[in-house]
């Protein structure tokens, strides 16, 4: 596929398919991926790939904290809630989202059972669950680095059938992630990529989020025309 099909075709896939994904597809793509950009060549980061046994009590665990009211734990600095025009984007693509799954406004359970499929990683059978060096906090290049390669395995798996969701609600809290899957703590655990075939038959799964104009957040320094 090419590049600006790809990208323009993919999406979010928040509904999968009750079938696993083979550890070659996903060798596969993380092949693909790995070629992301990374600063000086540092490639700081890993990947765990969690699928079976271990996903389901991850899932379990962080569903069961979170709705008995625990606090997140999550390694990463929080920027809390958002405000002004990034509340109004975030408040955007969740009525897209209802609207499609016809959740009305005042359907409180309906509303919390798609908050717990958040908590859940959308039920997915697999999850790529991406870390970064902590030897290299503070700074904001490693974070880079990782959201290239992040951003690299959805498209790199988006090509080859699968769908993804980049989903922070499902490792809300990090120190189960951690324990789960036995990742080392001289690790960031920043996020992780909910992965699996789609459900065409789940009707979020056809919600695009609305992206703003060019000419709001572009600007052409230099150029004669």
């Amino acid at each position: 596929m090419e590049f600006e099909t790809l990208v323009q075709s993919r999406r979010s896939v928040r509904g999968f398919k009750n079938e696993q994904v083979s550890r070659a597809v996903i060798e596969a793509i993380i092949d693909s991926a790995k070629r992301a950009p990374s600063s000086m060549n540092t490639q700081p980061w890993h990947v765990h790939v969690l699928t079976g046994g271990p996903l389901e009590e991850v899932r379990r665990r962080n569903m069961e904290e979170m709705v008995g009211g625990a606090k997140v734990k999550r390694d990463i600095i929080s920027h809390g809630e958002y405000q002004g025009v990034h509340r109004t984007r975030q408040v955007d693509i969740a009525k897209q989202l209802f609207s499609a799954m016809g959740i009305a406004r005042d359907d409180k359970p309906m509303r919390q059972d798609w908050v717990l499929r958040g908590f859940r990683q959308f039920d997915a059978p697999v999850s790529l669950v991406l870390t970064y060096d902590r030897v290299l906090d503070p700074g904001a290049v490693c974070h880079f680095d990782l959201g290239a390669l992040c951003y690299g395995i959805v498209l790199a798996a988006w090509d080859r059938g699968l769908g993804s969701v980049i989903n922070g609600q499902g490792i809300m809290r990090s120190d189960i992630v951690r324990e789960v899957a036995n990742i080392p703590e001289d690790e960031v655990i920043m996020t992780c990529v909910a992965m699996g075939y789609p459900d065409d038959n789940f009707a979020a799964n056809a919600v695009r989020s609305e992206r703003e104009g060019n000419d709001d957040f572009v600007r052409y320094v230099g150029f004669a025309d």
